[in-house]
């Protein structure tokens, strides 16, 4: 069996104790049809050094959950891995601009369909008013730019005090009211192959399509035509060697399919829905080994 490291949350952080080894059995399963072990260890334990990961041929970030309230030292840790060269899915300079939502504005300079976004160092009530004015939205999302599973996100209707925004670099943008009625897709491409196609939703009165609160999951036979060519073509304009990308996308209330994020470090990969159950994962891993092995 070949060992590959899936780096995890930090110990200390007990906001994710009960999932994340859910889930990274799901991943470990997957892995073990193609014999491959997968070990875990968390991404803290290796920020100042990454010694304790050289012996690995591959390490998955799939697990880092919480870098997003520990984002200093999560570019850090990325700046260690870069300069050691380790062998990181995705690259670790990816994993570093990822972990910042302004990527998605230099997704829109090169063509990529994004919703209309307002970016801000600090939020104010006078910049959600811009907002209001400039897009004609009834409902205005607030978002940190480095947030995760809908961290300190709000939604704001016209008229509404702006409570508890965000402290530092924000986005706003419209609400898309088709996220209750058309979902928003997500398609996972492994080894730059689109392997499975899920749809999620809101429960009724509900905007966050996070399974923490809700959010119901649909199995698609295949990606929306629009949604399919938008997702490749940011995946043409991210243009770096990725084993695994989540693309999630919504359409507007024109049919113009919004990319909402492009999820490069620790996407989950909804292998409870998956036909394959992750074979998919496995073999891009598998194909991603070989030239490492011979090297």
């Amino acid at each position: 069996m070949t060992e590959i490291a899936v780096l995890t949350p930090d110990p200390a952080d007990s906001s994710f104790a009960e999932l994340w080894p859910v889930v990274l059995e799901r991943l470990r399963g997957a892995l073990a049809q193609a014999g491959i072990t997968a070990s875990p260890t968390p991404w803290t334990a290796h920020v100042e050094s990454g010694a304790g990961l050289e012996r690995y041929p591959l390490i998955l970030p799939l697990l880092a959950w919480g870098y997003h309230t520990d984002h200093a030292r999560w570019l850090q840790a990325c700046r260690t891995w870069d300069a050691a060269g380790l062998p990181l899915a995705n690259p670790a300079s990816v994993l570093g601009w990822n972990s910042d939502k302004r990527y998605l504005e230099r997704l829109a300079a090169r063509g990529v369909a994004i919703p209309s976004t307002l970016w801000t160092e600090r939020v104010t009530p006078a910049q959600v008013d811009e907002a209001f004015e400039s897009t004609g939205a009834a409902q205005l999302i607030v978002k940190p730019t480095v947030s995760g599973g809908a961290w300190k996100t709000l939604r704001l209707r016209r008229g509404e005090t702006l409570d508890d925004a965000p402290v530092g670099a924000a986005m706003i943008q419209p609400y898309l009211p088709t996220i209750e009625t058309e979902g928003e897709t997500s398609m996972l491409f492994f080894g730059g192959r689109l392997s499975h196609v899920v749809n999620k939703r809101p429960v009724s009165g509900e905007f966050r399509i996070q399974v923490q609160y809700g959010g119901v999951y649909t199995l698609l036979d295949q990606a929306p035509a629009g949604a399919l060519a938008l997702a490749r073509q940011a995946l043409d304009a991210i243009d770096e060697p990725l084993l695994y990308a989540r693309i999630d996308a919504v359409p507007d209330a024109d049919g113009v399919w919004r990319l909402m994020e492009a999820e490069l470090i620790e996407p989950d990969f909804y292998l409870g829905a998956d036909p394959r159950a992750g074979a998919g994962f496995a073999d891009a891993v598998l194909e991603r080994l070989k030239p490492l092995q011979s090297a």
